[in-house]
């Protein structure tokens, strides 16, 4: 038997081991077919952070890469706060299966010790920085697409910090051009984060969680309104179990003429 084959049988028997729901491959599936997500020749980077869906995604974005009529390449990278963390697990996994994968160094976290005051929120500031080292690493490398992870939950706190918080109408478009020109795409923004959930159990995937957190480290007042707005929607799903239907529709459906 040829070393090929013996390559991809090896290849073949590891995508085995990890079971993708159908529901969730039909949802990203329509949702690429509606905006174009994967094209040919594109070359997409995925931030993966190693949580429940960054990881989801890689080997969501694995399965279409292989199954796609177009070709399209992508490849994952993971940004180091410059805290010590150690990403052994996840680039050992991500070479297991196949997935290229690259670990960014950086000294975020000690340029935040400098940046943010005492008890003020972090979120955004790391937020801010973690997009700039993917957007920056992107356009050296010649990546055209930047691939993140948010789901409908993510979208639906997003709009309601929005509008109780900043007094606006917005959320997180599945595709969009950034200022720079990178295509900014959300393959999994019609999922329900308890599908990526029951996703990662499934598959006993090891996903980094609060300790990679820059909160745990210093003392900063930790955030506060996308709990209270995550536990707000969970009470309105509680009454309205189609809530997030709703929203997903109304997303879809919007009328500027009936607006200020």
């Amino acid at each position: 038997m040829s070393k090929n084959i013996i390559n991809e049988l090896e290849t073949e028997q590891k995508e085995q081991k990890i079971e993708l729901s159908k529901k969730l491959l039909r949802i990203v599936g329509q949702t690429n077919a509606k905006y174009s997500l994967f094209e040919e020749g594109d070359k997409i980077l995925l931030g993966l952070s190693g949580g429940k869906d960054s990881l989801s995604l890689a080997h969501i974005l694995k399965h279409f890469q292989a199954h796609s009529p177009v070709k399209w390449s992508f490849k994952a990278v993971t940004l180091s706060y410059g805290m010590g963390e150690n990403f052994d697990y996840l680039s050992s996994h991500c070479k297991e299966y196949g997935i290229e994968h690259e670990v960014i160094e950086s000294s975020v976290f000690e340029l935040s010790k400098e940046k943010i005051r005492r008890n003020s929120s972090f979120c955004s500031f790391f937020s801010r920085m973690r997009r700039g080292y993917l957007y920056s690493y992107a356009l050296k490398h010649g990546f055209n697409k930047l691939a993140i992870a948010h789901h409908l939950d993510d979208a639906c706190e997003s709009f309601f910090m929005n509008f109780i918080y900043n007094g606006a109408l917005r959320t997180l478009a599945p595709k969009y051009t950034s200022e720079n020109g990178i295509v900014v795409i959300r393959p999994l923004i019609f999922a329900r984060e308890k599908q990526l959930r029951d996703n990662a159990v499934r598959n006993n995937l090891q996903v980094i969680g609060d300790e990679a957190c820059p909160a745990m480290r210093f003392d900063v007042k930790m955030p506060h309104a996308r709990a209270e707005t995550k536990e707000l929607l969970k009470e309105l799903e509680a009454k309205h179990p189609k809530l997030f239907t709703s929203m997903k529709a109304a997303f879809l459906n919007i009328h500027k003429d009936t607006f200020f």
